[in-house]
C-alpha cells in the first residue's frame, strides 16, 4: 500500500508550523540577552545598545552594563536594575514605574520626562544627570547622589530624598510638596519657584541654597 499520499499533508503541516515559529520569534537578542518582558539578563553586556521603544517590563538586569544605551521610550516598569551601570545612557520618556534602581549608576545620563512613579533608587548615583520634568512621585531616593542634577519642573511630591546629596542641584519650578528631605545636602542648590507645602527639610544643609524654605534647623 502506498502511504505517501497520506504522509504528504502531515509533512506539510510540520514544515509549515516550523516556518511559522521561526518567523514569529522576532525577539531581539543582544549578547545572549533576549529583550522581552520577564527576561533574565543579570550582568548582561548591553553597552551602547539600541533599546529604544522596547518592552522590557520586569526584566532582570541586575548588574548589567547599559552604558551609553539608547533607552528612549523604553518600558522598564518593575524591572530590576540594581547595581546596573547606565552612565551616559539616554532614557528620555522611558517608563520606570516601581522599578528597582538601587545602587545603580546613572552618572551623566539623560532621564528627561521619565515616568518613575514609586521607583526604588536608594543610594543610586545621578551626578550630572538630566531629570528635567521627570515624574518621581512617591519614589525612594534616600541616600542618592544627585550632585549638579537637573530637576527643573520635576514632580517630587511625596518623594523620599532623606540624606540625599543634592549639592548644586537645579530644582527650579519643581513640585516638592510633602517631599522628604530630612538630613539632605542642599548646599548651593536652586529651589526658585518650587512648591514646598508640607515638605520636610529637618536637618538639611542649606548653605548657599537659593530659595530654600526658612525656619528649619
Amino acid at each position: 500500500m502506498n502511504y505517501l499520499p497520506l504522509l504528504i499533508p502531515v509533512l506539510l503541516l510540520v514544515i509549515g508550523s516550523h516556518a511559522i515559529g521561526a518567523e514569529s520569534d522576532d525577539v531581539p537578542q543582544i549578547n545572549g540577552c533576549r529583550i522581552e518582558p520577564d527576561s533574565q539578563c543579570p550582568n548582561a553586556d548591553l553597552r551602547n545598545a539600541n533599546l529604544s521603544n522596547q518592552d522590557m517590563r520586569r526584566m532582570n538586569l541586575a548588574g548589567a552594563d547599559l552604558s551609553g544605551a539608547d533607552l528612549r521610550h523604553a518600558r522598564l516598569d518593575l524591572a530590576v536594575l540594581e547595581k546596573a551601570t547606565l552612565r551616559g545612557a539616554n532614557l528620555t520618556r522611558a517608563s520606570l514605574q516601581q522599578s528597582n534602581l538601587r545602587l545603580a549608576d546613572f552618572t551623566d545620563s539623560t532621564l528627561v520626562a521619565i515616568q518613575g512613579w514609586g521607583l526604588f533608587a536608594q543610594a543610586a548615583q545621578f551626578q550630572g544627570a538630566d531629570l528635567r520634568a521627570a515624574n518621581l512621585e512617591f519614589a525612594r531616593l534616600s541616600g542618592a547622589k544627585l550632585h549638579r542634577v537637573k530637576l527643573q519642573a520635576a514632580n517630587l511630591e511625596m518623594t523620599w530624598l532623606s540624606k540625599a546629596d543634592l549639592k548644586g542641584a537645579a530644582l527650579n519650578d519643581a513640585n516638592l510638596q510633602e517631599v522628604k528631605l530630612s538630613g539632605a545636602n542642599l548646599a548651593d542648590a536652586d529651589l526658585s519657584g518650587t512648591r514646598t507645602h508640607y515638605g520636610n527639610f529637618q536637618g538639611a544643609n542649606m548653605a548657599g541654597c537659593i530659595a530654600c524654605p526658612e525656619g528649619w534647623e
